[in-house]
């Protein structure tokens, strides 16, 4: 038998898996956070798509536990206030990962949310053009 804590956790989970298969970025939530204002829309996707491939290459190139988990916490909020939501996981993922030895495992990570960025670059172009 399930607690309610158990099916509480097994709804997040499931929810949290269903934002896999939903567009690379959530335009509901990008339009509630912009106020519906096109070109703030347009603003704030060249400033992601501006900073990300920083960010991604600090979390490549971090030296130690507390480089990795500031670069994976940026991509987490920048992807969280864009409605990228599978690269926000991806980067929630790579913060679990600090004092983790396994470099297999950060390079798998850093792999998956270039992947996931290269979704939602190829998403904006669709949806805004080029910026």
């Amino acid at each position: 038998m399930l607690t309610s804590s158990a099916v509480r956790e097994t709804i997040r989970f499931e929810a949290v898996e269903d934002t896999f298969h939903v567009a690379p970025i959530d335009l509901k939530h990008l339009r509630r956070y912009t106020l519906g204002d096109t070109a703030l829309e347009r603003e704030v996707m060249q400033l992601f798509l501006g900073q990300i491939p920083q960010t991604i290459a600090a979390l490549s190139n971090a030296m130690n536990d507390h480089e990795w988990r500031i670069a994976a916490h940026t991509i987490k909020g920048s992807a969280r206030a864009i409605g990228a939501w599978r690269i926000a996981r991806l980067a929630e993922q790579a913060e679990r990962l600090a004092g983790v030895k396994n470099r297999s495992a950060h390079a798998d990570v850093i792999c998956r949310i270039e992947d996931a960025v290269r979704e939602a670059q190829g998403f904006i172009t669709v949806t805004y053009g080029e910026l």
